[in-house]
């Protein structure tokens, strides 16, 4: 607690309120706000409301009450209630009931009253709080409270003219350890006129702090480009894949990731219409759900338009990107052309910091997400039948054949499995990126540059490029912008193509390598 177990005694500054005098209102307030006394509270509100009266004959304040007259100490009606006047109030007088206010919250029986009175001192460095700082700092029993009362205290004394050098270096000492932007604001509002030796350690506590803070904002960054990177290798997981094993330029890889975002939103609809409490599932029904429906479309497309068209690149690509056409007009007809919202469950919602770093549970679900499939992607292809013969067909096509392995219908189950993956991306993406049927355009060249950059048809290729990628175009953003950045990592890209035309990670195999 705050306060002691005896209430101050606030009569002398009442009876000054009964003067009627500016003057003497002003002082009195100053009184009330260091007595500390929980009635000060109640005098300095009903000042502030206009219900603090005033009686001549006796001379004493009183709260005018909905039922008569109150007595401020004891908070009782009192009983032959005399002819009273309201005390007087003006612009001065506003003024220092707003700093009484602050000054009352620093000894409030409240903790958390107590710390945010606390750092409203500490970010406003009003010299004038300084006494009833000190007072509430002699009182204070918190540790937590009491850290963020000397460290408001310390940000008044950097800039008041009077005190000594060593209590201004410990105060610089003290607000330089806080390490953040508003301990540089308080550090440069050091005055001119301050002692040599509080300059020179308030500079250097100033370049400790931007040193200390860049290196911050670099591991920010590389936080958003692995959680950029996390969205890539979602989104371009599939086409590897695809790519790797078909040789199929499939253009319509981005609409099984618009589709994924659209099953989340339908999903997300039916649950708030018969069932809101299962919200918070949403994301989990959605997942298995997307799977299986942009799977079986993908399926689809290969058994109908793709599996006529093996070994002309161009005739697919051209292919591809008239079905994705049509399944943007689809979901158009269906959902509209403007963005759907598409909710995040409570454990997807809210962040915390680690140091200067920020980190939201959004995105670093997505990064798990992410690992997740990979994970079990990479399980599929090493530990299952349906992976085995994928690698086969990957490697070498026709001796895959030749001993018995069904290449069309291996073809059809690897469409199914990177649309299916794809629509999982969709899941994930619905939470970062606005669901609308352009959703999968704002990926599908992406999702290109890390499958070529990668490796075609390496998983492991396309986990670095995905987040070599994502983190370089992060890095590159604070200096080149977003737009300039990007064209210079497409440019690096490019370079790095012509000295490795089969990326980071090349298959092995005769086919192949022929």
């Amino acid at each position: 607690m705050a306060q002691g177990s005896s209430a101050p005694d606030i009569s002398a500054p009442l009876a000054q309120l009964a003067n009627d005098n500016y003057g003497d209102t002003e002082a009195a307030l100053g009184a009330l706000a260091l007595s500390g006394s929980p009635a000060a509270a109640g005098v300095v509100a009903a000042l502030a409301d206009g219900k603090l009266v005033f009686s001549t004959s006796p001379r004493q304040v009183y709260i005018r009450g909905d039922a008569g007259l109150i007595d401020p100490l004891t908070m009782q009606p009192v009983a032959d209630a005399p002819a009273v006047k309201p005390v007087r109030v003006n612009n001065r007088i506003r003024r220092a009931i707003d700093a009484a206010n602050g000054a009352l919250s620093l000894v409030s029986p409240d903790p958390a009253k107590r710390m945010e009175a606390a750092n409203a001192v500490g970010r406003s460095r009003d010299e004038a709080a300084l006494p009833a700082l000190d007072v509430a700092l002699a009182k204070e029993a918190d540790p937590k409270v009491k850290s963020a009362m000397t460290l408001a205290r310390a940000s008044i004394v950097i800039g008041k003219e009077g005190i000594s050098p060593a209590e201004r270096i410990a105060a610089v000492d003290l607000v330089a350890a806080e390490g953040n932007q508003e301990a540089l604001a308080i550090l440069r509002s050091v005055p001119a006129s301050a002692a040599p030796e509080v300059k020179q350690a308030a500079a250097a506590a100033i370049d400790a702090i931007e040193r200390n803070l860049a290196m911050w904002s670099m591991a920010q960054n590389v936080w958003y480009g692995l959680s950029l990177g996390s969205v890539l290798l979602l989104a371009a997981i599939g086409l590897a894949i695809t790519f790797g094993v078909m040789g199929v330029i499939n253009m319509a890889h981005g609409e099984m990731v618009m589709l994924g975002a659209y099953t989340t939103f339908v999903v997300q609809e039916l649950i708030r219409t018969y069932n809101p409490a299962l919200f918070d599932l949403s994301l989990i029904i959605a997942i298995p759900l997307a799977f299986v429906f942009t799977g079986l479309i993908g399926i689809i497309i290969e058994r109908t338009v793709i599996r006529f068209l093996y070994g002309r690149a161009l005739e697919t690509l051209l292919a591809t990107w008239g079905i994705s056409l049509i399944l943007q007009q689809a979901i158009r007809t269906l959902f509209g052309p403007t963005n759907r919202e598409v909710g995040a469950p409570s454990w997807m919602s809210g962040s915390f910091e680690i140091g200067q770093l920020s980190i939201t549970y959004g995105r670093l679900w997505i990064i798990v997400f992410a690992i997740l499939v990979f994970v079990a992607l990479l399980a599929t292809l090493r530990l299952t039948r349906i992976g085995l013969e994928m690698r086969a067909v990957t490697q070498n096509r026709r001796m895959a054949a030749s001993m018995g392995i069904r290449t069309n219908w291996v073809d059809a189950a690897t469409f199914g499995l990177g649309s299916g993956i794809a629509g999982m991306a969709g899941v994930a993406l619905s939470q970062i990126d606005n669901v609308s049927p352009n959703l999968g355009q704002s990926y599908i060249i992406d999702s290109f540059l890390v499958v070529v950059f990668g490796g075609v048809g390496n998983l492991w290729g396309t986990l670095v490029g995905a987040m070599s990628l994502g983190v370089a175009n992060k890095l590159l953003e604070p200096y080149a912008g977003a737009v300039l950045g990007k064209i210079a990592l497409l440019v690096i890209v490019i370079l790095f193509i012509q000295k490795r035309p089969r990326g980071l990670f090349a298959l092995k195999g005769r086919s192949i390598e022929a």
